[in-house]
């Protein structure tokens, strides 16, 4: 907790406007947690990105992690944390935020800078790979996961041929306990770290041909149903017509990284080892990615197929709580089939004996949204979006008091019965297990 508190000490409380003019109408990208904005320092006339989240435990810890990494050549600088009330233009009252003020990235992001290079070699991509296998391997020797490496967090530092290529947004980065008291630990525990592994794996895959590994080039605009089934069984192909004068060192690192199981992974040292990286070969022939990144739609449909096969990889971290609860030994939850009946309303009958149980049901029934958000379940007579309807009520009923799930359901045009508009499972389930683990630490730190 030391280090929670020697955070704290370095966030100022003084207003930004006293140091930065803010231009509240340029926006440089859209993370998962809103735009980021550009501000000008008022002493130097200096550009910097302006990162903005609502000061939550959830937000601390992003900006803890990745102060930790940023002093790595390959991964974006924090400059300044503030912590200020800001009112947005939508908004009735201020409301606490953390403006992150971090270094500015001119070069854009990883696939528009492939896509402006007329001659992107294969020699580049390997050292583009080089420079974010350093960047991560920074990361994994503190135990933290990125847990989001994916085209648009690697960013170039300007346009110059050698430009640096950083590593940006720890939203989802997570310290890897990785001993016997983390719950998840089992004879099979998978580090989180294996899922930047494969992530890296793709990015190179797409760097070298122009289209992922799990859908043909073809389907640049939808992601065909088996795909799913693809990655489970690590089915890719290096196909003729863009492959044939892509190196063997370069398919071998890719195969290396695709692996299904994750603890056959080549790790990041192995990685940096690799012939691939440390070649003097020229490897100077020509990709054909810049040419195929040139089309706007494609790109998008591939980092729409990445960001979900992400978001997939960090919601299994959810599987031991998804046990069917006919199947759980848990004492609490004998006693309650026991003492507890359920009136009509829906609501449990209290059980005095056990102060925490309440809590045992809010998070339960948090956990009861994630299942159907994954696996859809609906009864007889009932779609699914209906039954997802059903959960999410029953989870507001016992999770009121939560800011974070409030201003959820809110982004997702929750009426309080329903929601109004097509719903985004996948990140619907990523941010009620923010809210699970949000309520968890608040409990244990009670």
């Amino acid at each position: 907790m030391s280090e929670d508190h020697e955070m704290d000490k370095m966030i100022k409380e003084t207003s930004i406007l006293e140091e930065y003019n803010i231009n509240w109408t340029q926006k440089l990208g859209a993370g998962i947690s809103g735009p980021v904005r550009v501000c000008v320092k008022k002493s130097s006339q200096e550009r910097f990105a302006l990162k903005i989240l609502l000061d939550r435990p959830k937000a601390r810890n992003e900006v803890r992690l990745h102060m930790m990494c940023a002093t790595h050549p390959n991964i974006v600088q924090i400059i300044e944390v503030y912590a200020n009330s800001v009112q947005f233009p939508h908004e009735s009252s201020p409301r606490a935020r953390l403006l992150i003020v971090m270094e500015m990235m001119e070069g854009g992001e990883l696939f528009h800078r492939i896509s402006q290079h007329r001659h992107f070699t294969e020699k580049q991509a390997s050292q583009v790979t080089k420079q974010i296998a350093l960047a991560l391997q920074h990361c994994h020797s503190l135990n933290i996961a990125h847990r989001d490496l994916k085209p648009e967090n690697l960013l170039f530092k300007d346009n110059s041929l050698d430009a640096p290529v950083k590593l940006c947004d720890f939203g989802f980065a997570k310290v890897d306990q990785g001993d016997l008291m983390t719950p998840q630990f089992t004879p099979y525990y998978v580090a989180p770290q294996s899922c930047d592994l494969w992530s890296l794996g793709v990015i190179i895959y797409v760097m070298l041909c122009g289209y992922p590994p799990f859908y043909s080039k073809h389907h640049s605009r939808t992601i065909p149903k088996d795909m799913r089934k693809k990655i489970m069984t690590g089915s890719f192909e290096f196909p003729e017509e863009e492959w044939s004068q892509i190196s063997e060192m370069a398919k071998d690192i890719v195969r290396k990284l695709l692996k299904v199981k994750p603890e056959e992974r080549l790790t990041i040292e192995g990685v940096l080892d690799h012939p691939w990286l440390n070649s003097t070969e020229a490897l100077d022939n020509i990709l054909p990615s810049a040419q195929l990144m040139m089309d706007k739609a494609m790109v998008a449909g591939i980092q729409q197929a990445h960001a979900e096969q992400l978001a997939n990889m960090r919601i299994q971290d959810l599987k031991v709580s998804l046990k069917p609860l006919h199947s759980v030994n848990n004492p609490i939850l004998r006693k309650r089939k026991l003492l507890g009946t359920k009136p009509k309303d829906g609501v449990y009958i209290h059980d005095p004996e056990n102060g925490s149980n309440d809590s045992n049901v809010a998070l339960e029934k948090l956990r009861d949204v994630i299942a159907q958000c994954i696996l859809p379940q609906a009864g007889k007579g009932e779609n699914e979006d209906e039954k997802l309807n059903e959960v999410m009520q029953e989870a507001w009923k016992y999770n009121r008091e939560c800011k974070l799930l409030r201003d959820t359901l809110q982004s997702f045009s929750w009426n309080g019965r329903g929601f109004t508009d097509k719903v985004d499972r996948l990140k619907l389930a990523e941010i009620v297990k923010q809210v699970i683990e949000e309520q968890t630490n608040s409990h244990d730190s009670q």
